[in-house]
């Protein structure tokens, strides 16, 4: 159990990486199934597993679609090769650890299940931190926006980096809760002062500490 319990509607940083330092993902199939997880595990209703999901689909027709209620919105992200981080804000009790369990438990089977191996992926349960002022907001927001910027990650690793400075950039919302995003890009002032915030956060982390390696845990600004 937690020390700390999540309050609905508040916004957390939650953040694990891979059990070891080792990589999350192999190729562009799994990322493509975590990608697939977090959409698909966001609902109110459950979908069971993936497998029941696309069963569904195949039996219904292409344009079949659960549009259950989310339990989390998400307002940031970013996918590196062996960790992740978000910033979500719970939409009902319980609803970001309802999210993390079916995310990190499902897409942990389904590794195993294609890689032939078992035992934990990622480093425990997921870590989670609330932020509760408006500074810190804009910092961290900057930091899980673009995270990927402040490590120096191996050019053949580089396919799997996947973040959400893409969809505030474009103004096109899709893993992105779309009411958060806008808001988002309300606060800031429209996505190039955004762009220019994060850009700006991005820098001062590097110039404080160098781009860290993969294996370094990650040292979360203040």
């Amino acid at each position: 159990m937690r020390k700390e319990p999540i309050i609905t509607n508040h916004y957390y940083h939650i953040y694990n990486r891979g059990v070891d330092k080792r990589d999350i993902f192999s190729d562009i199939k799994d990322l493509k199934r975590f990608k697939e997880s977090v959409k698909q595990f966001n609902q109110v209703d459950g979908i069971g597993s993936l497998e029941l999901y696309r069963k569904s689909v195949r039996a219904l027709g292409s344009h079949f679609e659960l549009k259950s209620k989310p339990i989390v919105d998400i307002v940031a992200f970013c996918i590196n090769p062996n960790h992740f981080h978000f910033i979500l804000k719970q939409l009902e009790d319980g609803g970001i650890a309802k999210f993390m369990q079916k995310l990190l438990g499902g897409y942990t089977y389904y590794f195993n299940q294609r890689h032939a191996r078992s035992g934990s992926l990622f480093q425990g349960t997921f870590k989670s931190k609330l932020i509760n002022h408006d500074d810190y907001f804009r910092k961290i927001f900057a930091y899980v926006n673009q995270n990927y910027s402040v490590h120096n990650i191996p050019k053949n690793k580089s396919i799997f980096i996947f973040a959400s400075n893409t969809e505030y950039e474009s103004g096109h919302f899709d893993f992105v809760s779309k009411i958060e995003g806008q808001e988002m890009l309300k606060i800031f002032g429209g996505k190039n002062n955004l762009k220019k915030h994060c850009e700006e956060i991005i820098s001062i982390i590097r110039k404080e500490r160098g781009k860290t390696s993969l294996e370094e845990p990650d040292e979360l600004p203040m």
